[in-house]
C-alpha cells in the first residue's frame, strides 16, 4: 500500500505531457505500472471500458513522449481505448465520474480537452479524420504530426479502408498505429485478421497489404516495451507521408484475468482492484432483453431452415454466443462492418433465406444506405433485431438509440415494431419468422426485461396492430415500447387514473388506424411517448394522422427533445427527461390540473 501511494504521487506528478516528457526511461517504465493500476482503480468501482486501455498504456505514454501534443494530433481509434491517454492528460482526479451524468466521457471528445482533436465513439473514423487534418496542414502550410490510432478490430471497417485508399494516393503527413490485440469486443475475425496472424508469426517475406496501397508499412513490434516503442516512433516523427507502424498488444495487460477473460473484461462492471475478481453478488436479476432475443432465435433456428443471423462484431452484446456454437453455419459475424452486413442480408433474402440482421439503433445509421437502397427498394424480407433502442446510458450520446424510429419511418415498404415487455419481443420474433412480404424492423432496449425465466409458448400477433391495456375517460396516453411500463406504474400512483386510458402502439408503420379513430373520436387529449426523438418520431406520425383525418384536440409528443443527450446513468436520464415514473406523474397531474373546471 505505500509503495502504491508512493507511486500514486508520482503520476500526480504528470499533469501534462509537457512534464512527462521531462522523464527518463526508467521512470517511464514505473509510470507504466503506475498508470496501469490507476485505471484497474478507477474502473473496479464498475463504469467503463477496462482491457481495451490496460493494453494502449506504454503506447499511450510513449505517444505523448514522443509527439508534441496537443500540436500534433492524436486520434484514438476507438475511443475507449484512450483512458490512459485521458489521464496523461489533465483528466486523471476527474475518472471518479467517469462516464456519470455531469463527468467526463468514455470516448475522445473535442469539447472536453485540447488533446481530444477529434470525438471517437464508433470505429473506423480515424484514418478519414487524419487525412482530413493533414490535408489541411499542407493547405495552410503548418508543420505538425498527425497520428491515428486505430485498434479493437476497427481497421476492418469499410470506411477505414476507403481511407486508406485515399491516403495511399497523397503525400500527407499521417502516422497509422496499427494496435494489433486480435480483439474487438468478441475476437477479431476475417481475412485480414488472419493475415495479420500472419504476419505476427513469420519472418517469411510476404506481398503487403499497406505497401501496395503506397503507404509505409513498419513491421509489428511488441506495444509494451517502452523503450522499443520510443524509438521507434522517434523514427517516425523524423518521416512524413503515409505511413503504418504495426504494434502487437495484449488487451487486459497487467491484470491476468482480464488478459485470460478479454471478453468479460472488455467493461466488466465492478471488480477487486487487487484480484481482478468480478462483483457478482447482485441476488436474483430479471433476464435480460439480449438473452431473451438470444435464446428466442435460437430456438427459432432450430425450428426453421430458412433463417440465418448475422451481426457486425457483436454476437456477446446481442446474445448471440450461443446461436453461434451451436449454428456456426447459420450465425454470421462480418466484423466491424455495418454497411456489409445489411446488404449480407439482402443478398440472402433475394435467394430465399429469412435473414435476421442483428444491430445496435446507432450502428444501424452507419448501413442507412444500404437500408433503403438494398433491402427496402428491393422489399426484401431481411428483419431487423434493433437491439439498444432508446437511452443506453453511460456510453452516452454516440450510443445512445434515439435516432431509429424517425430515420425508418420515411422508407417506404418498411415496418417498424416495438415491443412494451419481453413476452412481446419474443411473439414479435416468432410472427416474423413465419416470413413477411416486406422488411420490418424489430426494436428492444438495452437491459432487464421484467422476466426472471423464459418460457417458449409463443403467440402469433396481429402483424400492425395495437392494443388498449387501460380504458379511461378523456385524456388518452399512447406509448411505444418499454414506456408503456413506467406509464402503467404511474397510472397507479396518480389522483383520478379513471380520467386516462392507456395505448400500447405496438408498431410505428404500419400506425394502427382503427384504433387511432377510436382514441381521438373518445378523448379531448392525447399524449404521445417515446424513447426516441420527437423530431420525425411515433408522436409526428401521429400528428399525421391527426391532420389527415381532421382531428383537432390538442396533441402533446413526450421524448428525446432536439438535442444529443449526455451519458450518465439511464434511470437518471430518463428522469430529467420526464420519462420516468415520476416526470409521467407531474405531466399527468399538470393535464388534470390545466382541465378543471
Amino acid at each position: 500500500m505505500y509503495l502504491y501511494s508512493m507511486s500514486k504521487s508520482f503520476l500526480d506528478r504528470i499533469p501534462d505531457p509537457q512534464n512527462l516528457r521531462k522523464l527518463k526511461l526508467v521512470q517511464l517504465v514505473n509510470l507504466a505500472k503506475t498508470l496501469r493500476q490507476a485505471i484497474v482503480d478507477a474502473l473496479a468501482k464498475g463504469e467503463g471500458h477496462l482491457g481495451s486501455s490496460l493494453g494502449t498504456v506504454e503506447l499511450s505514454i510513449a505517444l505523448h513522449y514522443v509527439f508534441n501534443t496537443p500540436k500534433d494530433l492524436l486520434i484514438w481509434d476507438v475511443g475507449h481505448q484512450a483512458y490512459g491517454h485521458k489521464m496523461l492528460t489533465g483528466r486523471k482526479e476527474s475518472f471518479g465520474e467517469l462516464r456519470q451524468l455531469g463527468g467526463i466521457s468514455g470516448f475522445p471528445k473535442r469539447e472536453e480537452s485540447p488533446y481530444d482533436p477529434f470525438g471517437t465513439g464508433h470505429a473506423g473514423t480515424s484514418i478519414s479524420a487524419a487525412l482530413g487534418m493533414a490535408i489541411t496542414a499542407q493547405l495552410k502550410g503548418i508543420q505538425r504530426q498527425h497520428i491515428a490510432v486505430i485498434g479493437d478490430a476497427s481497421i476492418a471497417n469499410g470506411m477505414a479502408f476507403e481511407a486508406l485508399n485515399h491516403l495511399g494516393t497523397t503525400s500527407a503527413n499521417v502516422l497509422i498505429i496499427l494496435n494489433d490485440n486480435s480483439m474487438g469486443i468478441d475476437p477479431s475475425v476475417g481475412a485480414l485478421k488472419d493475415y495479420f496472424d500472419t504476419v505476427k508469426t513469420t519472418d517469411t517475406s510476404l506481398p503487403n497489404f499497406f505497401q501496395n496501397l503506397n503507404i509505409a508499412y513498419s513491421k509489428p513490434i511488441d506495444g509494451h516495451n517502452l523503450d522499443l516503442l520510443i524509438q521507434t516512433l522517434a523514427k517516425h516523427k523524423k518521416q512524413s507521408g503515409p505511413r503504418l507502424l504495426h504494434v502487437v498488444t495484449k488487451k487486459g495487460k497487467g491484470l491476468p484475468l482480464a488478459e485470460n477473460e478479454q471478453i468479460t473484461y472488455h467493461a466488466p462492471g465492478k471488480f477487486d482492484p487487487l484480484t481482478g475478481k468480478l462483483n457478482l453478488n447482485h441476488g436474483k436479476l430479471k433476464i435480460k432483453y439480449q438473452e431473451v432475443f438470444g435464446k428466442t432465435l435460437l430456438t427459432l433456428l432450430k425450428q426453421n431452415p430458412k433463417i440465418v443471423a448475422i451481426t457486425p462484431a457483436m454476437p456477446t452484446g446481442s446474445g448471440m454466443v450461443e446461436l453461434m456454437n451451436e449454428f456456426p453455419d447459420r450465425c454470421i459475424d462480418v466484423g466491424i462492418a455495418e454497411q456489409h452486413a445489411v446488404t449480407l442480408a439482402a443478398g440472402m433474402a433475394s435467394q430465399g433465406m429469412l435473414p435476421f440482421c442483428v444491430i445496435y439503433s446507432t450502428f444501424l445509421q452507419r448501413a442507412y444506405d444500404q437500408l433503403i437502397h438494398d433491402v427496402a427498394l428491393q422489399n426484401l424480407p431481411v428483419i431487423f433485431c434493433i437491439d439498444r433502442a432508446g437511452i443506453v446510458g453511460h456510453d452516452g450520446p454516440t450510443h445512445h438509440g434515439v435516432f431509429d424510429i424517425a430515420y425508418l419511418r420515411c422508407i417506404p415498404n418498411l415496418s417498424i415494431a416495438s415491443p412494451r415487455n419481453a413476452k412481446e419481443l419474443q411473439n414479435l420474433l416468432f410472427t416474423a419468422q413465419f416470413g413477411l412480404d416486406h422488411p420490418v424492423a424489430i426494436r428492444y432496449p438495452r437491459g432487464y426485461s421484467q422476466q426472471e425465466e423464459l418460457t417458449f409458448d409463443f403467440k402469433k400477433i396481429k402483424w400492425g396492430k395495437g392494443q388498449c391495456l387501460k380504458a379511461g375517460n378523456g385524456f388518452a396516453l399512447l406509448s411505444i415500447g418499454t414506456l408503456a411500463q413506467p406509464i402503467e406504474k404511474a397510472l397507479t400512483i396518480i389522483e383520478q387514473p379513471e380520467k386516462f386510458a392507456h395505448y400500447d402502439l405496438g408498431f410505428v408503420k404500419p400506425l394502427d388506424t382503427e384504433l387511432l379513430h377510436e382514441v381521438f373520436n373518445q378523448n379531448k387529449h392525447v399524449v404521445v411517448y417515446e424513447e426516441g426523438t420527437v423530431k420525425g418520431g411515433v408522436g409526428s406520425a401521429i400528428l399525421e394522422f391527426a391532420a389527415a383525418q381532421g382531428y383537432t384536440i390538442p396533441v402533446d409528443l413526450e421524448g428525446i427533445p432536439d438535442e444529443f443527450i449526455s451519458h450518465g446513468n439511464s434511470k437518471k436520464l430518463l428522469e430529467n427527461l420526464g420519462l420516468d415514473t415520476k416526470g409521467i406523474c407531474k405531466k399527468l397531474n399538470s393535464l388534470l390540473n390545466k382541465n378543471k373546471e
